[in-house]
């Protein structure tokens, strides 16, 4: 097959529709159920067949070889949305079926494209060697089976995901807020799945569309109740992915328990109070991680209530219009965002741009931040530390949730030791005592498991391979046996001959020799003349006679054919080893996920603040004093995209005085109605 997905043609198979009694999936899967006994199915459709009627809702990557294969109606979707070929294989009902292929190596190009436009996937894998399937007779089929649910807001692999914007996964759950006929609580639960984040907060139906509108998420999971309610239809058509699920998973019976099995504990009082709304929208989270993930357990922290009034809200048409994480048009240039951006890290803006999108309403929380920003920006010995530092710290979060999901590289596990040491590093720049948030993020740092740092680091290759499949990603000297087993595959010869050397001198005889051939394998080789003496005592305790020839008898060894068999498993043994060593570091790391998740958030909080204060000194900004009066006094305030947009044109910005403060002892005054023709400055 080629790249395009043009295919030979098979077996003509028949496919027959779904009986009346037949289960909803299996009815939505109806053009793959073969019909008994009309035409000839071969086994390797019937598997298809099988396995896309559980999975009817998501077009089937089906592995072959080097290629997953899509058929039928999941073929016609898959390559027009791609923009390759189609062809057909077999016979359905007297007509060709259609199919298309992707090949492996670049399936994750082909998954951004299919997510991006809304579909989802069940990756198919074949779960045996082709060699396995062959022993149980000519027609068996290799063993296949659904690995992974790919969903928009599921993903966890770098190439799949924007590196600095979060990837939210979010359910929205209803109930009665009373009795019958009252109003409904509504309530949020959103987790990022590719770092672990999880959060729940109460909403209303008034604010529902507002706080949808911050969160921004890739998914929304709603039951088919509240995806039918047409009072809701605006909302649900303005996001990008809504997925409606059955009504009985956004239940309260079970939800407080899903989620305690799911985190392992007793009960949910460690993690705070939460409303019954929000235990059934954080229930849904866990149950559709669960389902997607197939049995891996991502390493989702508990979840976190947000407090009610705690963050600003900003409706969905004023957030647009005032641009802060994207402009009218889409584009992150031009934004508020981009204008303030100076983070080194994808962590720090990720969370720079969370900030932005939800600004706090705790005035000691904002002083703390202020607090945290100031002291760097009058630290330049600090500030340059830090920066330095940052630009090296790898996305430890990501690269925990892939670890922790048996989806990781060795290069993730070398991130996280990366990780470790440089948070260590940057947690020592602090010699005097910081403001409370910084403070907070070096003692996250500074309290990380350092002798996981130094095994990570005795045991990988400074230069780690993409992928784990192939090895070579642990360190020579790390491993004795791992050593030892290398330089049986890699140095085959060199121990043969050191055996013979050893024979040589034992026995006296210099013409002995080890050889190798198809039949015998290894042997010991002598002369006519020198046969004899092995097989007398005290050698013949050694050596075991094989075969006599004219000029020459072969011997074999216990030691011998020990050294043969170990050179033969030498590269599965040395594969199989590092893949041991591989998976005992992922479960070290991951039983520390809660402190290497706190670090990973220190690392992001430190990027945001040193971003800040690089910003405040570049741009000259002063820290505004805030004030829990409703004062609001400006004195040369500047608009940070505007004037970045003159700078660049070479045009000049003058800053503008602003104050809305009413006169003293009067109430009137605190608003200001501007009008002006359009150019005329009224935003400036």
């Amino acid at each position: 097959m080629t790249s395009e997905g043009i295919h030979p043609q098979a077996d003509p198979v028949e496919i027959d529709p779904v009986p009346s009694g037949a289960g909803e999936g299996a009815r939505a899967a109806k053009a793959q159920a073969p019909r008994a006994g009309e035409g000839h199915v071969t086994p390797v459709m019937a598997q298809f067949v099988e396995i896309k009627a559980a999975n009817p809702d998501c077009l089937l990557f089906y592995r072959m070889g080097d290629f997953y294969e899509l058929f039928f109606e999941d073929a016609e979707q898959a390559s027009q949305a791609l923009g390759i070929v189609l062809t057909k294989r077999g016979k359905h009902l007297g007509e060709d079926i259609p199919m298309c292929g992707v090949p492996v190596s670049r399936a994750e190009e082909y998954l951004h494209k299919l997510i991006a436009l809304g579909f989802r996937v069940a990756v198919c894998e074949q779960l045996e060697d082709p060699a396995e399937a062959r022993k149980r007779g000519g027609k068996s089929v290799v063993r296949r089976d659904v690995t992974r649910l790919v969903t928009p807001g599921t993903l966890t692999e770098d190439a799949l995901l924007d590196a600095r914007r979060d990837n939210v996964l979010l359910a929205v759950a209803r109930t009665r807020a009373g009795g019958e006929g009252e109003a409904h609580a509504y309530a949020l639960a959103y987790a990022d799945v590719s770092t672990g984040g999880f959060r729940v907060i109460s909403t209303s139906r008034a604010d529902l569309a507002a706080d949808l509108a911050r969160i921004e998420p890739a998914e929304v999971l709603i039951s088919d109740a509240l995806y039918e309610d047409g009072d809701l239809r605006e909302i649900w058509d303005q996001l990008p992915a809504v997925t409606p699920l059955p009504r009985q998973g956004f239940e309260g019976t079970g939800a407080e328990g899903r989620l305690a099995g799911f985190f392992g504990v007793a009960t949910l009082e460690a993690f705070g109070a939460f409303s019954r709304a929000e235990l059934i929208a954080a229930a849904a989270i866990v149950a559709y991680v669960e389902r997607t993930q197939l049995g891996a357990r991502p390493a989702l922290a508990p979840p976190v209530r947000e407090a009610d009034g705690a963050l600003m809200l900003i409706d969905a048409g004023t957030r647009a219009n005032l641009e802060l994480v994207r402009t009218l048009s889409g584009e992150r240039r031009g934004s508020l965002l981009a204008a303030v951006d100076r983070t080194v890290t994808a962590a720090g803006a990720r969370l720079l741009a969370r900030r932005i999108s939800e600004p706090l309403t705790d005035l000691a929380a904002i002083r703390a931040r202020h607090d945290a920003v100031e002291f760097l920006a009058g630290n330049a010995e600090i500030l340059a530390v830090l920066r330095r530092g940052l630009a090296g710290a790898p996305d430890l979060a990501r690269a925990l949730s892939r670890l922790s999901l048996g989806r990781a590289s060795p290069r993730d596990l070398a991130a996280i030791g990366r990780g470790l040491e440089e948070g260590f590093a940057l947690a020592a720049a602090f010699v005097d005592a910081p403001p409370r948030d910084l403070a907070d993020a070096v003692l996250a740092l500074a309290g990380m498991d350092r002798e996981l740092a130094r095994d990570l680091a005795a045991a990988l290759e400074d230069e780690s391979p993409p992928t784990r499949r192939d090895g070579g990603f642990i360190r020579a000297g790390y491993d004795a046996d791992l050593d030892a087993t290398r330089a049986l595959r890699d140095e085959s010869r060199r121990v043969v001959a050191a055996l013979e050397r050893r024979y040589v001198d034992e026995t006296g005889i210099r013409s002995l020799k080890i050889r190798h051939n198809a039949v015998l394998g290894y042997f010991v080789e002598v002369t006519a003349q020198h046969g004899d003496r092995l097989r007398e005592a005290p050698f013949s305790a050694t050596f075991v006679h094989r075969q006599t020839l004219a000029g020459a008898v072969r011997f074999t060894s216990v030691e011998l054919g020990d050294l043969e068999s170990r050179i033969a498993s030498a590269g599965e043994r040395a594969l199989a080893l590092e893949q041991h060593i591989f998976d005992r570091l992922a479960a070290a790391v991951v039983a520390q996920a809660g402190e290497i998740r706190a670090a990973a958030e220190a690392l992001a909080e430190l990027d945001v603040f040193a971003g800040l204060a690089r910003l405040a000194v570049d741009e000259r900004h002063v820290r505004p004093e805030m004030t829990g009066a409703v004062d609001f006094e400006v004195e040369g305030g500047r608009h940070p995209v505007v004037e970045q947009a003159l700078a660049k044109g070479g045009g000049p910005f003058v800053a503008n005085d602003c104050d809305l403060s009413a006169p003293p002892g009067k109430e009137a005054g605190r608003i200001w109605l501007v009008t002006g023709p359009n150019m005329a400055g009224k935003s400036t």
